[in-house]
């Protein structure tokens, strides 16, 4: 799809055709387009907990406080960022030491460097930077979704804390927002709402 009208085609959905199956395949090839999304020093902080199974998706959206959408979408995916991604620095840069990209000695810097650059600035800049490259992703996956015909919503109306539990997400993970994804009941669609023009939200110096 051409970009522009991927962008202006992406909607927020807030109702969607019930009993829509969406597969693991198509699901898997929408996530390979994600892959590619922006992360700092590609520590890919993103992780997705894809709900698929209809009685887990009821328990989920009782933690949504009984959002239709959750119930009517094909899947949900929670999306959390790893606090701790700059640890797993070493694993995600073997492959480039063992194809030769990058020595020991390289990287043995790079660890150094990511651990002092997270450790120095503390719990909360992990916090928020995990949120930071989750929403990224996130974003990107939204884009992906359409492109390859699905419709999806962000979401933050839902118990934090419930969904932690039900879902056994570790304590590392920040959960960052609940996307459902479906085909969307168009029918029930409103107008877009009002879009400030450039002028009103860019500045120029």
């Amino acid at each position: 799809m051409d970009f522009r009208q991927l962008i202006e085609q992406r909607r927020s959905a807030g109702n969607f055709i019930q009993d829509v199956t969406i597969t693991e395949a198509e699901l898997k090839a929408i996530f390979d387009d994600v892959k590619y999304a922006p992360s700092a020093f590609n520590l890919q902080h993103t992780h997705y907990i894809t709900v698929l199974d209809e009685a887990k998706k009821e328990q989920v959206r009782e933690a949504a406080y009984g959002q239709y959408k959750v119930h009517s979408a094909s899947a949900v995916i929670i999306v959390t960022g790893d606090r701790y991604a700059y640890q797993k620095t070493e694993a995600l840069n073997e492959g480039m030491r063992a194809l030769g990209v990058i020595n020991d000695c390289e990287l043995e810097n790079i660890v150094k460097e990511n651990e002092e650059f997270y450790e120095s600035r503390g719990e909360q800049f992990m916090k928020e930077e995990a949120i930071r490259n989750a929403s990224l992703s996130a974003m990107l996956f939204m884009l992906a979704a359409k492109n390859h015909g699905w419709d999806t919503c962000p979401m933050i109306g839902f118990d934090q804390e419930k969904v932690r539990e039900l879902l056994k997400i570790p304590t590392n993970q920040e959960i960052v927002l609940m996307i459902t994804i479906g085909k969307e009941k168009v029918e029930s669609r409103g107008l877009r709402g009002y879009r400030k023009p450039v002028n009103e939200f860019v500045q120029f110096l």
